[in-house]
């Protein structure tokens, strides 16, 4: 069963409790999501780092539950 923005939105506000996240349903089927997340905590590492980040909030329901997100980390 997909995840819906506000699921994908609580994981990652779970995982980094400082994060701005912003989703968007990029085809409207609730599978493929793009999201966009400001946190502090990405000062200092590599956007590979941010993105590890992020998906490892999902704590193994990446490719599953969540089949697809596009990312765009950024640091404050």
């Amino acid at each position: 069963m997909p995840m819906t923005a506000e699921q994908i939105e609580q994981f990652i506000k779970e995982a980094i409790p400082d994060a701005i996240v912003e989703i968007e349903d990029l085809k409207g089927d609730g599978d493929h999501y793009s999201a966009k997340v400001k946190s502090k905590s990405f000062t200092g590492k590599t956007r590979v780092e941010q993105h590890k980040m992020v998906y490892d909030a999902f704590d193994g329901k990446m490719g599953s539950d969540l089949h697809a997100l596009k990312l765009k980390t950024i640091s404050e």
